[in-house]
């Protein structure tokens, strides 16, 4: 019996680290949840496909709301983090805070205790910039834009600045509301990310 129950134990650890190393849980707002668009053509699941065309086995967890704030995220990712048991944790949140010109400081405490929270549950973290129009003026836009650059430096993560950079100046690139990206630019966020998240997958 005690030998049986070492190896139930021993299949537990495995099943475990297993899960681990092959779950990305992507934590969002509708940047990342497919806002407009079918889910299936949003670049998690982009992501989810082109691992998967790759064989890695790497299950891609889309934990993205639209709306949600760093707050919002921050109340979920505990019961997140201990659900999925993530490797790595894609974290691209701050936008909605950002327009609704919330403190600078109080958003960074809030994605700063999410990265803190992740690397504590040994999960790595891939943090995405975002940055605001021009009509939030150059002071706000410009700290905003550095709280990221500062946090990935400070804890030391993997960073993509401006995420959407690539699809920002195009109009066409954007739905009706001028906010979200259309099906057709979901490849070009996909790009974007890949060269900063594929070395941090095992």
């Amino acid at each position: 019996m005690q030998m049986l129950n070492g190896l139930m134990l021993l299949l537990l650890v495995l099943c475990c680290s297993s899960a681990r190393a092959n779950t990305v849980l992507v934590l969002g707002d509708s940047l990342s949840a497919a806002y407009g668009i079918s889910e299936s053509e949003g670049w998690v699941q982009l992501l989810q496909a082109q691992v998967k065309a790759q064989g890695r086995g790497i299950s891609v967890i889309n934990a993205s709301i639209s709306g949600e704030t760093s707050a919002g995220g921050l109340a979920r990712v505990d019961e997140l983090l201990t659900r999925h048991r993530p490797q790595l944790v894609v974290l691209e949140l701050g936008a909605n805070d950002g327009l609704r010109g919330l403190p600078v400081k109080q958003v960074r405490a809030n994605l700063e205790a999410i990265v803190l929270r992740s690397k504590a549950a040994k999960a790595q973290v891939l943090l995405l910039g975002i940055e605001l129009p021009i009509n939030y003026g150059t002071r706000y836009r410009l700290a905003f834009r550095q709280m990221f650059a500062d946090l990935a430096k400070i804890h030391k993560t993997g960073f993509v600045p401006f995420f959407i950079v690539d699809i920002a100046d195009n109009r066409s690139n954007f739905q009706a509301d001028g906010i979200h990206p259309t099906a057709a630019a979901q490849p070009k966020i996909l790009a974007r990310v890949w060269p900063a998240l594929e070395p941090m997958l095992k």
